[in-house]
């Protein structure tokens, strides 16, 4: 419930963690109530499209960035058609945008979308109770007159958790849509929306790859209408415990030993498609600066992270799955969760972050190469046959 209001600096706002935990400040954005699983995101920068990934739907994210709006908002850095965080808490909003870009200020944006938000609370405090107790319920309550602690405590605790959250049709497109190949067309591919973000369609375009984005409903004979090269599955939010039918979807896949990529939600739906389970992280990983190693070559990446569950998969082993081995290729050195698997006797592969680099450092972004040389090497393969 939003009420979308100017001047909400000076309307007091309280934010009210499940646990009992209360931090008051001001409204920052839409003037009313909500709800959600408080998250912290680390990212210095890139607020736009953290605002308007769909994988933070029914999320309030916490910035631990202090200043908060300093470039504003432009039109040409959304990820999608709306914000979709359940809510905004900041230290300190900027005053005064500042960008050749900004068309508006952040402030005005999401008051614009009905985005309530909290700012002037000591988010550092906020986000060491969240690794010490766990992403957890919180709301946000602000205007001039405010329920009592019991009462805005106990709707938050009858707001739903994110376990069990069945989200990806709720953000994914309603209508298959193409994104052209830029310059010469390699590869077609098929790509499954469970909650995509606009630059990674683009990131395939500029390799030649005409992408048609599918619904998270489609079918197998949805997929395989567009004569794919390959098969790409997206982030998104919620549970993967819930994603039965994409599970379904990728095993087929599978079984046709059509190339494969799945980033993030993907990487979850892989790990079940394989037989592993998947399991919520105390906290999460979410930011532009997340340490993962490609245990393939050894390398060590900077990567943009929003995950809140992980695949539970075997580090010091090779597994054998349905469709062959499978190994995990990646793995975050702060905390070895696994980041990536492959299927070491069919092209498929995943990684539980995002190389499309929106916002974000560019260290991963040979992994789309990588998916066009599966998709070459099945070509060529095929040619021979």
């Amino acid at each position: 419930m939003t009420t979308s209001t100017r001047g909400a600096a000076r309307v007091p706002a309280v934010l009210v963690l499940e646990d009992g935990r209360i931090f008051r400040g001001r409204a920052y954005g839409a003037v009313g109530v909500t709800f959600g699983e408080a998250v912290f995101s680390t990212g210095m920068t890139g607020y736009q499209e953290t605002l308007t990934d769909p994988s933070y739907h029914r999320q309030v994210v916490v910035m631990t960035a202090p200043h908060v709006g300093n470039t504003g908002v432009n039109d040409e850095d959304p990820e999608s058609r709306r914000i979709w965080v359940s809510g905004y808490v900041v230290r300190d909003p900027a005053r005064v945008p500042s960008n050749w870009r900004s068309r508006r200020s952040l402030d005005e944006e999401l008051t614009a979308q009905g985005v309530v938000g909290i700012s002037g609370i000591d988010t550092r405090a906020l986000t060491r109770h969240l690794r010490e107790r766990g992403a957890m319920r919180v709301g946000i309550f602000s205007g001039n007159a405010l329920p009592d602690e019991g009462t805005m405590l106990a709707e938050v605790r009858q707001a739903p958790e994110m376990t069990g959250a069945d989200l990806s049709a709720e953000v994914a497109t309603e209508q298959t849509y193409v994104v052209p190949a830029v310059g010469e067309k390699k590869f077609t591919v098929a790509a499954i929306d469970l909650g995509i973000k606009g630059m990674t369609p683009q990131r395939m375009a500029e390799r030649g790859i005409e992408v048609h984005v599918l619904p998270a409903t489609a079918s197998v004979d949805d997929v395989y209408a567009v004569r794919p090269d390959g098969v790409f599955f997206s982030n998104g939010p919620g549970d993967p415990a819930t994603a039965d039918h994409a599970v379904a979807v990728m095993r087929a896949v599978l079984e046709r030993g059509t190339p494969l990529f799945g980033i993030c939600f993907g990487n979850q739906i892989l790990g079940r498609a394989l037989g592993f389970g998947t399991y919520k992280l105390k906290y999460g990983h979410r930011g532009i600066n997340q340490p993962v190693q490609d245990r393939t070559t050894g390398k060590v990446e900077v990567t943009a992270h929003n995950h809140g569950f992980a695949v539970d998969a075997p580090l010091d082993r090779i597994s054998e799955t349905p469709y062959g081995r499978a190994e995990v290729s990646h793995v975050c050195l702060n905390d070895d969760v696994v980041e990536g698997l492959r299927l070491l006797d069919r092209p498929a592969f995943s990684v539980q972050y995002h190389p499309e680099a929106a916002a974000g450092p560019h260290d991963a972004a040979y992994l789309f190469d990588r998916f066009t040389a599966l998709m070459n090497t099945a070509s060529m393969e095929g040619q021979r046959a």
